[in-house]
């Protein structure tokens, strides 16, 4: 891997999405909790696929899709995640590639298989989130490549990687090099983080100074501190990141930074579609706005018409040109 300077290094999920249309009636026979993520087995996965209709696949994962969308602003990114060695595999590395992302993790040659995510949209927007791991959850910290981190002005990491505890250990390796080499620690929260377990170890890290700035949503904010009300919430966290972002769906989003609080509203869509990737699309839309020496709000704007370019189709990779849509 080369080590010549990059806006922003990632670690997460690679994974493939399966997406289909339903409605809300196979979505509650098939006992799945609408508009959240689950985790599922492999078996469980092959059932849920076996189940539902006509699907198209595309490369995904929270942290992958935001840094296809960086690059597509015109960023210098790379991508850290574990694949395996068969077909699911070739088709995110094509992706990645193909969309300009560094990715060179080394694919894994025995089981399990590549990640995949299988996402129900139903006419509302909403999305079912159904993910099966596999091998992202596989990730060591051996696969980490300190020279590419170092050469970063940002590192983001994906929430979904801190429950379990090989890709938690992954993670927390990426932080002890971001301090020592001088990158911004970015961590993009996941509901899945928030739970009894995990709270604990995230509150822990991030209370000692491991993340720069942190993404998360209203409710993950609520889940992550415990407290009841969001102002509450935000005034703790607040206190212990230099920047916090807070996307709040159709009510806008929040930052917090030295300081001082910005609120902007969302940007208008003609029709919610699918919601999938609205967060990560908001990440990639912030990071470069902060890249490009942009301040709080201009971010946060940047954020929010990514965002709304995203949950205006199918799929959690953009469709427009996003550099004509933001102009960085």
């Amino acid at each position: 891997m080369t080590s010549s300077k990059l806006d922003i290094v990632a670690i997460g999920d690679a994974l493939v999405d399966v997406i289909a249309t339903t409605d809300d009636a196979f979505i509650e026979a098939q006992g799945l909790p609408k508009g959240a993520m689950q985790l599922l087995t492999t078996e469980r996965a092959d059932e849920l696929y076996a189940a539902m209709g006509p699907a198209r696949e595309i490369s995904g994962g929270s942290a992958a899709n935001s840094m296809a969308s960086a690059a597509a602003l015109g960023l210098d990114v790379a991508f850290v995640g574990q694949i395996s060695d068969d077909q699911l595999g070739d088709i995110f590395a094509h992706d990645m590639l193909s969309l300009g992302v560094r990715f060179e993790t080394p694919p894994l040659t025995a089981p399990p298989p590549t990640g995949r995510c299988l996402i129900l949209v139903t006419p509302d927007g909403q999305r079912t989130m159904n993910t099966c791991p596999g091998a992202s959850h596989q990730l060591r910290p051996e696969a980490l490549d300190e020279k590419l981190i170092a050469s970063a002005s940002v590192l983001m990491l994906e929430g979904y990687l801190w429950g379990p505890e090989l890709p938690r250990q992954t993670l927390v390796r990426a932080i002890k090099i971001a301090r020592q080499a001088g990158p911004k620690v970015a961590f993009t929260l996941s509901e899945s983080v928030c739970l009894p377990g995990r709270r604990e170890a995230l509150n822990e890290m991030i209370g000692s100074g491991g993340v720069d700035l942190l993404f998360l949503n209203d409710n993950e904010a609520l889940q992550l501190t415990g407290e009841q009300e969001l102002a509450a919430a935000l005034a703790t966290l607040s206190a212990k990141v230099e920047t916090l972002v807070v996307t709040r769906g159709a009510k806008g989003a929040l930052g917090y930074e030295n300081g001082i609080a910005v609120e902007i509203p969302a940007a208008p869509v003609e029709q919610v579609v699918d919601t999938t990737g609205a967060g990560d699309l908001f990440a990639a839309g912030f990071l470069a706005g902060r890249c490009r020496g942009r301040d709080l709000r201009c971010s946060l704007e940047i954020g929010a018409l990514c965002a709304g370019e995203i949950i205006s189709h199918f799929g959690a990779r953009p469709e427009k040109d996003l550099k004509k849509l933001v102009q960085l």
